[in-house]
């Protein structure tokens, strides 16, 4: 979860639902492929301060792609907060993606943006394994941001394997011969290249001349079906993975940047249970009826939690569960290992067994 600062402090925003957008700057542009640009970004008004992320977060922006109405999408951070000058997101145009189309057609330096506070779980539970990251397409945007984070941070050793159509589809070729080159005993690298070898399959994978330590922690982020490919091509290997985890992105049909109605007040009744929420460290304890989801029932109590999406897509809410019980509605973002640890997401989340106490880690 992010462990930043937090980041209402940098927008010019500072009470209610407000202060969780920030207003950011392009101040680069830079064109990764003929389909993919990356976005720097400052803070408007406040170029001193820095926006803080985790390897592997992403940014929600609103896209104004019509003169009355805008959308909202999340983009993982391409660049390493502990290397990259300026916090940076990649976009790759997709077939019929309004949002991605006017970016790239309208982006230009000086442009402003609203954006939410970064978010996100999509990264390493810890930096003192080896990692094997499987990426494809745009998949690779939150790789970079781990993968530079571990060689310039840490001394872990890394293998990614990269699927994309065609060498001309590799986003980031240059920096990753780059980094190759400059850590040839730490990171292994491999293309696939569907116009090549079609697509890839498990035993295509393991036809690959990695190096795949005896444990490590997986990464893999693209399209479900490769996802799917590589879970299979490591299960194979007979190594040990400590942890498998999947960025998954969905696009979700509300604007956090509209919907900032609080949602209707519920006293409670006889059906309620006693719950005690820790939010950026300070402990609330109140009553939370059973039908009422946890991320409605902090905001009916004017608290300030994280979250996104309220549609259990972006993990933008999540929280760990340290007493009693919860059902979730939906969960379309947390992986086993997450769900054993206690991770839950607060818009999904009702009550089902009491004491309840919860931790909201920005």
């Amino acid at each position: 979860m992010f462990k930043g600062a937090p980041l209402a402090q940098l927008g010019t925003s500072t009470s209610g639902s407000e202060a969780r957008i920030l207003e950011l700057e392009i101040a680069e542009v830079t064109y990764e492929t003929e389909d993919a640009i990356s976005l720097g970004f400052v803070v408007a008004e406040r170029r001193d301060e820095y926006l803080h992320y985790e390897p592997g977060q992403f940014l929600t922006l609103e896209i104004p792609y019509a003169d009355s109405d805008s959308i909202a999408r999340c983009y993982s951070f391409s660049s390493s907060p502990a290397r990259g000058p300026l916090p940076t997101v990649t976009i790759k145009r997709i077939q019929d993606g309004v949002a991605s189309h006017w970016l790239h057609e309208n982006a230009v330096r000086g442009m402003r943006l609203k954006a939410l506070k970064p978010s996100g779980m999509f990264g390493p539970e810890n930096w003192d394994v080896d990692f094997v990251l499987a990426a494809a397409g745009s998949g690779i945007t939150p790789m970079m941001s781990i993968l530079e984070t571990a060689l310039f941070q840490h001394a872990n050793r890394i293998t990614l394997v990269y699927a994309n159509q065609n060498r001309n589809s590799v986003i980031f070729a240059d920096r990753l011969t780059e980094l190759q080159s400059r850590f040839p005993d730490r990171l292994d690298i491999h293309h696939w290249y569907a116009s090549d070898s079609g697509l890839p399959t498990a035993a295509g994978l393991a036809s690959l001349d990695t190096r795949i330590p005896t444990e490590y922690e997986a990464l893999l982020c693209g399209p479900p079906q490769y996802m799917n490919v590589a879970e299979e091509w490591l299960t194979r290997t007979g190594t040990t993975a400590r942890r498998t985890h999947r960025e998954v992105f969905s696009s979700f049909d509300s604007n956090p940047f509209r919907n900032n109605d609080s949602p209707l007040t519920h006293e409670p009744d006889s059906d309620s249970v006693t719950a005690e929420v820790e939010i950026d460290g300070i402990s609330t304890e109140f009553a939370w009826n059973t039908g009422t989801k946890l991320l409605d029932r902090l905001l009916e109590l004017g608290l300030d939690p994280p979250y996104v999406c309220r549609e259990g897509t972006c993990g933008g809410c999540a929280y760990t569960l340290t007493a009693g019980t919860v059902t979730m509605l939906a969960n379309e973002t947390l992986d086993d290992h997450e769900l054993h640890q206690g991770v839950r997401l607060a818009c999904q989340s009702v009550p089902a067994a009491e004491p309840i106490r919860a931790v909201l880690d920005r």
